[in-house]
């Protein structure tokens, strides 16, 4: 009764992670992280290596257990109803294992074999769902990177999942390659599975997921909506005046500074006008016209005013102070 409660209170929450905790000997590896991925979203996992983002995944289907917190796949505990809870899951840690002297199908045929009531009508449905039907019974050895992890993907969608976990599933494929996944993953998306893709590849995450949590040194540090998280109403403004110095100054006292140093974007400084430099603060878009007429008002030449959106990266490294991600 307690379990069908939950089930019913969940509905919309396919995998809940509360609390959970990993150590190690002495080491406390995983510390503490909680987030929840919704039906039908693409849900990303941001970190950079030594994280805990593989040690996460493998948790979250079973392959190690957890030292605190529980895991929830569609309202079944992981490790107290194994079998219950990963009828819901497709997963590929790092890269598929396949069979490469075989064809597609003929590893989609062995696969099949190990899940119950899994026969050639739903081999069929996901050789057409990952777009292989005129690769599906050419030999592994022969496809390219992107085509394997497409029959990994089918693979992994033979059980008909709830969730589909993929960890870094661009490693090692070429722009043309990351494009068309990430369409696929979209595609898939809309069907009402949900994704969690863990990657190092933050321009993607941005693209691609609709949620994403960011973790570090073992702990959860932000959760939320990329849109909602690199929109915090404060862009970077980019201002190119002359003299210098005297804009600094301007810039400097302001009270819409709130405490920050403006800084000189040295980098860029090459192509201005003649004596100009380029000054770097964070703003909101309310006060750009304000500061823009003290600057006329104090005797200094505005040459350009760039307004730089925020991205996933800058809050990135604003949250982890620089932690270095790939």
């Amino acid at each position: 009764m307690k379990q069908a409660a939950r089930k019913g209170r969940d509905a919309d929450i396919v995998l809940s992670v509360e609390g959970v905790k990993k150590r190690i000997g002495k080491r406390l590896i995983i510390k503490g992280i909680s987030f929840d991925v919704r039906a039908g979203e693409i849900f990303g996992f941001l970190g950079p290596n030594g994280s805990g983002k593989t040690t996460t995944i493998r948790m979250l289907v079973g392959l190690i257990a957890p030292t605190e917190g529980m895991i929830h796949i569609c309202g079944y505990n992981v490790f107290k109803q194994h079998e219950e809870a990963l009828q819901y899951v497709g997963c590929i840690v790092e890269n598929p294992e396949l069979y490469p002297y075989l064809t597609g199908w003929e590893n989609l045929e062995q696969f099949a074999r190990m899940l119950p009531g899994v026969g050639e009508r739903r081999i069929r449905e996901v050789v057409d769902i990952v777009g292989m039907d005129a690769r599906i019974h050419d030999r592994v050895k022969t496809y390219s990177l992107g085509m394997r992890q497409r029959l990994g993907i089918a693979q992994a969608l033979l059980n008909d999942p709830k969730l589909l976990i993929l960890d870094e599933p661009t490693n090692g494929l070429d722009p043309q390659g990351i494009k068309e996944l990430r369409d696929f993953i979209r595609r898939l998306s809309e069907t009402g599975l949900s994704l969690f893709v863990s990657s190092h590849l933050l321009s993607e995450i941005q693209q691609l997921c609709d949620r994403v949590a960011i973790i570090s040194r073992g702990e959860v540090i932000q959760v939320g909506e990329v849109d909602a998280l690199v929109d915090s109403g404060h862009a970077t403004v980019v201002w190119t005046v002359s003299p210098p110095d005297l804009a600094w100054q301007v810039l400097k006292s302001s009270e819409h500074a709130q405490g920050q140093e403006p800084a000189w974007d040295r980098a860029a400084e090459e192509g201005t006008a003649s004596g100009a430099a380029r000054i770097v603060m964070q703003l909101a878009d309310s006060v750009i016209p304000l500061l823009s007429r003290r600057l006329i008002e104090a005797g200094v030449e505005l040459h350009g005013i760039e307004r730089r959106n925020p991205t996933l990266e800058d809050l990135f490294l604003q949250l982890t102070e620089g932690e270095r991600i790939g």
